[in-house]
């Protein structure tokens, strides 16, 4: 699914401009977004959870010459389904 087509299902299921959906959504990803990189946790209550994790530096190789470098540490977004997304999906 596209960000086209779940506008357009919002836009549908909510009785709304796909305009206004796609405000809504782009709001949404913005709101994410913003807490997520000021360390804080987005939970959606029997959707999921969204947090930020930290991977520690670590060795890895050049696949192409096989030369050993060094991968710094790093910070990724996690997610984290909620049981009734869960559920659903089985």
């Amino acid at each position: 699914m596209t960000k086209a087509d779940l506008v357009s299902k919002i836009a549908a299921q909510g009785g709304i401009t796909k305009s206004q959906a796609e405000k809504a959504v782009d709001g949404f990803v913005s709101a994410v977004s913003e807490a997520l990189s000021s360390g804080e946790k987005v939970t959606l209550v029997g959707f999921g959870t969204f947090s930020v994790g930290g991977r520690s530096e670590r060795e890895g190789r050049n696949p192409r010459t096989g030369e050993k470098i060094n991968i710094p540490a790093s910070k990724v977004v996690k997610f984290k389904p909620g049981k009734s997304l869960s559920d659903r999906v089985k």
